[in-house]
């Protein structure tokens, strides 16, 4: 096993290759057809990015796998991760290029329009150029607090930009926000501080996709960790940690899954439910644009891959000559699923923890639940995009005693899906890709009979 120093330069240098390949072909103004598959294998993109991009990767992605066992304390797994972020932060935004959609979307915001309404294209943003042709038609899927953040970075900015430096030092902030408030609930759930904050800050999806590419997920998923550090507690504290997940929910809509379990026992816990109530509606209005952001929330189901197992199983049935349709219904399928699972892991910690008088076992499972809820979002929502698989990961480091490798294996997977400019390599293998992931559900689900039976 490589010892700690191995591990923490062996990271940054693949950080560093990483930051080489986002120089010369990260995600760039004007937007312009992507590298592929199909264009690194014809050697239209020369040796060194691809390289770059697969050698950090894959140094990057065995650092943090190969570490997970044994972080020697807290500090050193701060150190670390701080160490293998620098070098993404001065660089194109590494694979995605949603933080120019970002930019263009706060604009619209403090120009006065509203950004619900249609897509950026249709207010003469001065970046469009910038902004995939599939987003520019869009209205913005985001809540208000996330467009009032990045309308003040398109005001602040001045300029494309200052307006894209300005929503990574955001996102980072959402990063520093986890890595405070990690250990305060990994102490509180009986795991062990450092292991939780090498998980999840560590985690090659963080310096990739959190901070290169500037996700709001950043702040979504800091927002609710600092608010489940505040569950168990007295009447002020359940407001506030109600607040945390109201303004969680107005970046992503998806940290409402969270709120329920926030508000266990609910005797007091429709305290947590006023205060995440008079967050959102607060923001909501200090946007200007009410709540029509709610029926916005429809648009981020534009992209089709077989990386969300729902879509993968309609697109096995179309395959088969279900017809297009096929995918409409395993979504909404897929949909009915999650709502009765959210249901049951709500009714089990209910009963498991909602009763318990003892704060620190009703935090623990309080979270976990929440974690467990936010990872059957993931798997069941009608879309998938890496940097989702924080979600779950950010709160079950600090809730899971054991090393689970049904975490910890597809967010190693998922850090090598995108290419340096955004392209998935999803993308590659459409029918191929959906065949694997439909039999891989169909075996999970015998499995888990049988072990029942």
């Amino acid at each position: 096993m490589p010892g700690p120093a191995t591990l923490r330069y062996g990271g940054l240098a693949g950080s560093l290759l990483l930051a080489v390949a986002a120089f010369f072909h990260g995600a760039d103004s004007p937007w312009s057809p992507t590298m592929t598959a199909r264009t690194i294998l014809a050697g239209d993109d020369g040796w060194l990015t691809p390289l770059c991009w697969l050698a950090g990767t894959l140094l990057l992605v065995a650092a943090w796998w190969l570490g997970r066992h044994r972080v020697p304390s807290l500090r050193w797994a701060y150190v670390t991760a701080a160490l293998w972020a620098v070098p993404l932060l001065f660089v194109l935004p590494l694979g995605s290029d949603d933080v120019y959609s970002y930019a263009c979307q706060g604009w619209v915001l403090g120009a006065g329009h509203d950004p619900y309404a249609a897509g950026v294209q249709a207010y003469g943003c001065p970046w469009l150029d910038a902004v995939s042709p599939t987003w520019r038609e869009s209205p913005a899927p985001y809540g208000p607090v996330f467009l009032l953040f990045a309308a003040l970075a398109a005001a602040a900015g001045g300029s494309l930009t200052g307006a894209l430096a300005l929503l990574r030092v955001i996102a980072v902030l959402g990063v520093v926000l986890l890595a405070w408030r990690l250990p305060a609930l990994a102490r509180r759930c009986g795991v062990d501080p450092a292991r939780a904050v090498w998980l999840a800050v560590a985690c090659p999806l963080v310096p990739i996709h959190l901070i290169s590419g500037a996700h709001n997920d950043a702040v979504m998923v800091g927002l609710i960790v600092a608010a489940l550090t505040l569950t168990g507690r007295g009447r002020t504290a359940l407001i506030a940690a109600g607040a945390l997940i109201g303004l969680a929910a107005g970046v992503k809509a998806t940290a409402l899954v969270v709120l329920p379990f926030a508000m266990l026992p609910l005797r007091r816990g429709w305290w947590a439910a006023l205060g995440a109530a008079a967050a959102l509606g607060l923001a909501s209005l200090a946007s200007g644009l009410g709540f029509g952001w709610v029926t916005a929330l429809a648009g981020s189901g534009v992209s089709v891959q077989w990386t969300s197992p729902p879509t993968a199983v309609g697109m096995t049935a179309a395959l088969l000559g279900a017809g297009p349709g096929a995918i409409d219904v395993a979504r909404v399928l897929g949909l009915v699923v999650l709502a009765a699972l959210l249901t049951a892991l709500w009714w089990h910690t209910w009963r498991d923890a909602g009763l318990d008088a003892r704060p620190e076992v009703r935090t623990g499972k309080q979270s976990k639940g929440a974690g467990l809820a936010l990872a059957a979002t993931v798997a069941l929502s009608p879309v998938f995009h890496p940097w989702y698989l924080m979600w779950p990961l950010a709160v079950l480091a600090a809730t899971l005693r054991r090393d689970t490798l049904w975490l910890v294996v597809p967010c190693a997977v998922a850090s090598v899906l995108c290419l340096p400019d955004g392209y998935n390599l999803a993308l590659a293998v459409k029918s191929q890709g959906a065949i694997a992931m439909t039999l891989l559900i169909v075996t999970v689900v015998v499995m888990a009979m049988r072990k029942k039976a």
